[in-house]
């Protein structure tokens, strides 16, 4: 494992670790003092508290625990690993952490809890992880079925607080949903969709060395075309291969740190992309699948 990689893990924990910070006061100090729940596992592993008595810090893992494993099958080893640090680490911070509850209003309490929850799953995504199952259970009915991850996560969701409506009572099943409908604008904002893509254009005297490194290093394919760069002071220059690739968001810091490596003079164009069909993305955030374009095969 080079030092370059060792820094990225690293930095990728790190920010893992603020996110499950945030998260954890978004719960601490807003919403479980108050008795509001958030959406997917947390929102269940809250319910049995107050139905079962049972401490979030111990129902949220042991609820987990299915969603990993079907993770296992559905993602990157990558991600799990990541995904099992957070959710672990949640849970330990909910155990020991001691925060103090900041404000009683309802209004409030769903507004700035949802704020905080959101942010500390939208960091922890970024770095490619995930803080709760209701995602990868959308991952794996968007992979088999087509179904949107936002469908399969709102549904999930619509259940819960129908049963907490049922079970507790009807106003905080009203604010645990404002709460809900926060966090999740808050984390699309962070991350702009979990399954959000970006296309990514880029010219270089050392495309052939960034093309395998891609292939390599993120599994995305590529579309390679002849160009003739250097218009401006310095006039026309040879004829270059340019690179044509799109990528998840969760990727984009790691095909930065290629590119710095492979050639810091590159130039690169981001933009986004706001559909994408067949292709290598089409499975990229399966297991294995994303690994197995070839030379051969790097079109779109």
């Amino acid at each position: 494992m080079t030092n370059n990689t060792v820094r990225s893990w690293f930095v990728e924990f790190a920010y893992i670790l603020v996110g499950v910070l945030l998260a954890s006061i978004g719960l601490e100090s807003f919403l479980l003092p108050n008795g509001f729940l958030d959406g997917g596992v947390t929102g269940i592993a809250i319910l049995c508290k107050y139905i079962f008595g049972f401490r979030v810090s111990i129902s949220l893992p042991l609820l987990s625990i299915p969603f990993l494993i079907l993770a296992y099958f559905t993602l990157s080893k990558r991600i799990v690993y990541k995904s099992v640090f957070s959710i672990a680490t949640l849970a330990v911070a909910l155990e020991f952490g001691h925060f103090e509850v900041v404000t009683e209003d309802k209004l409030l309490i769903s507004i700035f809890g949802g704020i905080f929850l959101g942010s500390g799953i939208g960091i922890t995504i970024r770095n490619g992880a995930v803080l709760d199952g209701s995602e990868v259970l959308g991952i794996f009915a968007n992979d088999r079925f087509g179904i949107t991850i936002g469908k399969v996560v709102l549904g999930f969701n619509v259940i819960l607080f129908s049963i907490t409506a049922l079970l507790i009572s009807v106003e905080i099943a009203m604010y645990s949903t404002l709460a809900y409908l926060v966090t999740a604008q808050v984390t699309d904002t962070i991350i702009r969709g979990f399954e959000d893509f970006i296309g990514v254009t880029i010219v270089s005297e050392k495309s052939e060395e960034i093309q395998a490194e891609i292939l390599k290093t993120l599994g995305a394919g590529m579309t390679i075309y002849k160009g003739r760069g250097g218009y401006g002071e310095r006039g026309a220059t040879e004829e270059r291969l340019i690179i044509h690739t799109i990528i998840n968001r969760i990727d984009m810091r790691r095909l930065y740190r290629l590119l710095a490596i492979q050639d810091p003079n590159a130039f690169i164009v981001e933009f986004d992309v706001h559909s994408v069909q067949g292709g290598v993305l089409r499975r990229y955030l399966t297991k294995g699948k994303s690994k197995k374009a070839s030379p051969a095969k790097l079109g779109h």
